[in-house]
């Protein structure tokens, strides 16, 4: 069906920046849109003609589903070829045609992350004050413990101690370091900015350094536009994620990193409540094969003191979103994906806008 000089609607759902899916009235799938594609993992020539239930599992809810469809939020899908995803599953029947529905599957993430988002701004500041009290009452007098250290280092029989004394003295003063980083209000030196040139630069400084043992893939949308950023929070911020990808990776024989970028039509969101929605259609994505967070812990990745490293503090990924939201933008974590990726996705405002 086509409008009067407009374009074919199945183009018009080809565009949509959500997952669609098209029933007909014998439960086989007649249309897939390209982001559904992405969502699935699965290409529409392999899923047209073939059940629902064959690619999928949809939500089981008694009465649930009515002339009104079903709706499920924040629901798991168990994908036919493995994996699991997490979506706000509805679906809709097709008036004047029995049995068709349409589906669509948005990532519940992104709900997820966004309604946080109040509650992590809080939690920050309180963090930023606790680590302002820190550093202040920390610091100045590890300077003189260390300078203790060096003199008794003169002397006999003491240099192992002494040795161990410094070295520990170091450790403390880099995590105040990093504390006094997350404590920094000052405004950020926003400006457009091409993208490539800084992912291309995190990409060798990782490689050369604490990735050399990972394979860092790149999928880059070549007609992407500059850039609403800041160049050292950026920078920053990539550089934490590959290196927490590097770490999620070091046991896996296969240790592979995907940075990735995408233009997202459409995407927009309420920075607080009360607050106009704002378009962030840039997307960059750092995704791992490995293992992925402890479960526990996975809602709480960005709040701060929240580590599933053994000898992790916590203020990494705190950082990394206190920097993307002080760049107008938001950060989400999911698992996607058959097998399942660990996908860290940023998005932010073009320069232009």
């Amino acid at each position: 069906m086509k409008a009067i000089g407009g374009p074919d609607f199945a183009d018009l759902f080809a565009a949509l920046p959500v997952a669609v899916l098209v029933v007909d009235g014998t439960g086989c799938i007649v249309f897939a849109n390209a982001e559904c594609e992405t969502l699935l993992n699965l290409s529409e020539r392999a899923m047209l003609g073939h059940p629902l239930v064959s690619v999928m599992t949809p939500p089981s809810q008694p009465n649930a589903r009515d002339n009104h469809g079903l709706a499920a939020f924040d629901t798991e899908i168990a994908l036919k070829r493995g994996g699991k995803i997490r979506v706000d599953y509805i679906e809709t029947r097709v008036a004047d045609h029995p049995g068709w529905h349409t589906i669509t599957l948005h990532h519940a993430a992104t709900s997820r992350r966004m309604g946080h988002s109040a509650d992590r701004a809080a939690a920050a500041r309180a963090a930023i004050g606790a680590a302002a009290m820190l550093a202040h009452e920390i610091k100045n007098p590890l300077s003189g413990i260390r300078g203790a250290a060096q003199l008794l280092s003169n002397g006999k029989g003491a240099e192992e101690l002494t040795t161990l004394i410094t070295t520990e003295v170091d450790r403390i003063a880099a995590l105040i370091d990093r504390m006094q980083d997350f404590t920094d209000t000052r405004p950020l030196k926003l400006a457009p900015e091409n993208i490539y040139p800084l992912l291309g630069h995190a990409r060798r400084v990782a490689l050369a350094g604490f990735a050399r043992h990972v394979t860092i893939e790149e999928r880059f949308d070549p007609s992407l536009p500059t850039v609403q950023l800041d160049r050292d929070a950026i920078l920053q911020v990539v550089l934490n994620l590959l290196k927490n990808a590097s770490e999620a990776t070091s046991e896996q024989a296969d240790a592979r990193i995907t940075l990735a970028t995408a233009y997202r039509h459409g995407m927009a969101v309420a920075p607080a409540p009360g607050k106009p929605r704002q378009r962030l259609p840039i997307e960059i994505c750092v995704s791992d094969n490995g293992p992925g967070p402890p479960a526990d812990i996975a809602e709480h990745l960005f709040d701060p003191f929240i580590s599933g490293k053994p000898e992790g503090q916590g203020l990494g990924l705190a950082l990394v979103d206190k920097l993307v939201r002080d760049m107008g933008g938001i950060i989400q974590f999911a698992r996607e994906g058959a097998p399942p990726m660990t996908v860290f996705r940023i998005l932010l405002p073009r320069g232009d806008a």
